[in-house]
């Protein structure tokens, strides 16, 4: 008996969520503008308290890489690190995006093929597309859309977008054929379950002491100018 910890924060929503063996117990989530580093510890703590689990409990801590927000990322990562630190216990990542996909793939829309979108900024997008074994069929990249990048998508036949990403995108997106836009997809805890196991029994573990997340752009501090007299 395995007990995971799932944590997600690469985006506006905070989520955990425990499962055993793969299966689901409970989740807690609040979608809120970044609010993580007021709930997430909180949303833990009450999740153990709710299913009667110790936190020596645990099997390991899994956690939602990215890409994504950088202050959500780097709030949930350094979480996980921390506890996985804490505890001696593995630290698992899965991609963001994965999850996303893997959300959809459980809705059996009959379509072949999924394109998880995550809003960057203007009409930018963290994205890519899996089959529905979440074979990846093109690698994760951020992307510009308008009407010359968006037939990159043109050669999967049957193929759906979603995510916050998706809705800045609509008008483009229908100028291809055989496409869908599905609404209310964001990443969740809830559908890590799955995934962060399996990577559990592949031992497929992540180094606590080197582990980044996966910004996928480069993160730029800029300061305001000083006038000098």
């Amino acid at each position: 008996m395995h007990y995971i910890l799932n944590i997600e924060t690469a985006t506006t929503v905070c989520s955990v969520s425990i499962s055993q063996d793969g299966n689901i117990l409970g989740y807690k989530e609040i979608d809120n503008g970044f609010t993580h580093s007021e709930n997430l510890h909180l949303f833990i703590n009450d999740l153990l308290i709710d299913l009667n689990i110790s936190i020596k409990q645990l099997s390991a801590i899994a956690i939602s890489k990215g890409p994504g927000s950088y202050t959500g990322l780097r709030i949930g990562v350094s979480a996980a690190k921390g506890l996985a630190y804490a505890l001696n216990i593995p630290l698992i990542s899965v991609d963001t995006l994965k999850i996303m996909a893997y959300q959809v793939s459980q809705l059996n829309t009959g379509y072949d093929f999924f394109c998880p979108m995550i809003d960057a900024r203007r009409m930018e997008v963290y994205t890519c597309v899996y089959d529905t074994q979440l074979n990846s069929q093109i690698l994760t990249q951020a992307l510009i859309i308008d009407s010359l990048s968006i037939k990159t998508f043109d050669s999967f036949s049957s193929i759906c977008f979603f995510g916050d990403g998706m809705l800045k995108c609509k008008e483009v997106i229908s100028l291809l054929q055989n496409a869908v836009c599905i609404d209310n997809i964001k990443p969740s805890s809830q559908y890590m379950c799955a995934l962060s196991y399996e990577k559990f029994l592949k031992e497929a573990f992540e180094d606590i002491a080197y582990f980044e997340p996966f910004y996928l752009k480069d993160f730029l501090i800029t300061s305001k100018k000083t006038s000098t007299n």
